[in-house]
């Protein structure tokens, strides 16, 4: 290896070996440092995964909604003071204006993934002397099912939707006393009704959800609810669910009407993403600063301890490049080799959390992601952490008077 090795890596190996005590010693504080990294960026990762399925596996990215009933304000003469309240009317099950012409435009664009109507209203499930208030979802499956994706949440049936056919939770069933095959009665405000049969049982893992949602057919929803042709709202998925608030706006500046992104209807959970993030970002700096630390101050330790073989080098010709280099190539190679190993326990730690911590069902706190990107971000941010942490210490060794280090 000799015959080959430059002197700078001949003479930072001898320097690293011979020193063994203080180079295991920072090479374990580095492999921690770069452990607790990886396994805080893994395990954040993998949560934040499982949140933002959770939330949008169960709602669109983008809802294109009809705009507020407002009350028009009383006209008076110049001049004169009205003394009234102008109340804000009840809100009407109203469809979108010319909604064909705008999920037109929404597919046309290319941010958009999914773009399908829904008509959705209050109705009364009824079976024999049993009712429930329910929220009746039409849809058209092929395409809200890509969106929402309630086969995968189908625990009895199937999530066929004819014009004669409804989808309800587990819960609605068990309240109604009905399983698959056996038919409900839906009456709706307008008085309207129809016996529905139900062909699949849904269990979204929210009580609430599973007692009030039902799903029919587009146009069982529109002649229940007494919108002729018409939708309530479009449902949109983006390819970018994070540009959902831009699309929004850029959607309303398009069509006029009102559109409400995941982002704002979700703004607690947005932020809590965001707190961790930030969380993330400053634990690694945290980390990365300590880590820093501990290897310059060792570096520093060793130039003090080897000043006597510093000046010696440079008496036999040794160049003050080639003694920075023998110091910065330390400080990249305990990096590296921290790195490495670091990056090994926290992976192993992160296995040993994940199948150790369960959710009350026994399934998986969060979804396991290893990402191989960040095994390699984590070897160069090291190794560089190392280069610039010797920096200080390689510049005050190249420095010394090889006469003053000989005599000290």
């Amino acid at each position: 290896m000799r015959t080959w090795l430059p002197f700078e890596w001949i003479a930072a190996i001898r320097f690293l070996r011979d020193g063994w005590m203080q180079t295991i010693f920072i090479l374990a504080g580095v492999s921690m440092g770069v452990a607790v990294i990886v396994f805080m960026s893994a395990l954040l990762t993998g949560i934040q995964a499982n949140f933002l399925n959770r939330v949008l596996s169960a709602q669109a990215h983008l809802v294109l909604l009809p705009p507020d009933e407002v009350a028009r304000p009383l006209r008076a003469a110049e001049g004169v003071v009205q003394d009234a309240i102008v109340q804000r009317p009840s809100q009407r099950i109203r469809s979108i204006d010319q909604w064909q012409t705008v999920l037109r435009q929404m597919r046309d664009m290319p941010e958009i993934a999914v773009a399908t109507p829904v008509a959705a209203g209050g109705a009364l499930a009824v079976r024999g002397e049993a009712s429930r208030s329910i929220t009746l979802t039409g849809v058209e499956p092929e395409g809200y099912f890509r969106i929402v994706k309630l086969p995968d949440s189908i625990v009895a049936g199937q999530p066929r939707l004819t014009s004669e056919d409804i989808v309800i939770g587990t819960d609605l069933a068990v309240e109604l006393g009905v399983g698959v095959g056996d038919k409900l009665r839906v009456t709706t405000a307008t008085g309207r009704d129809a016996t529905l049969t139900v062909t699949g049982l849904f269990d979204l893992g929210n009580r609430g959800v599973n007692e009030r949602s039902t799903f029919v057919a587009l146009r069982t929803a529109q002649s229940l609810l007494g919108l002729t042709g018409g939708v309530t709202s479009l449902q949109v998925t983006l390819h970018d669910p994070y540009a959902a608030e831009i699309l929004a706006r850029l959607a309303h500046g398009m069509t006029g009407i009102r559109a409400d992104s995941w982002i704002r209807t979700n703004l607690q959970f947005f932020t809590a993403v965001n707190a961790q993030q930030t969380s993330n970002t400053v634990i690694r700096l945290s980390v990365g600063l300590s880590v820093a630390l501990g290897i310059a101050s060792v570096l520093v330790v060793s130039v003090v301890q080897r000043s006597r073989e510093i000046g010696i080098l440079r008496a036999m010709g040794a160049r003050r490049g080639q003694i920075l280099r023998v110091f910065l190539i330390q400080g990249g190679v305990l990096g590296l080799l921290g790195s490495l190993i670091g990056s090994a326990t926290g992976v192993g730690a992160l296995v040993a959390w994940h199948a150790s911590v369960r959710q009350a069902d026994g399934s998986p706190l969060f979804p396991l992601m290893i990402q191989p990107q960040l095994f390699v971000i984590a070897a160069v941010v090291a190794a560089s952490t190392g280069v610039l942490a010797a920096m200080a210490p390689a510049l005050r060794a190249a420095r010394l008077d090889p006469v003053v280090a000989i005599r000290g």
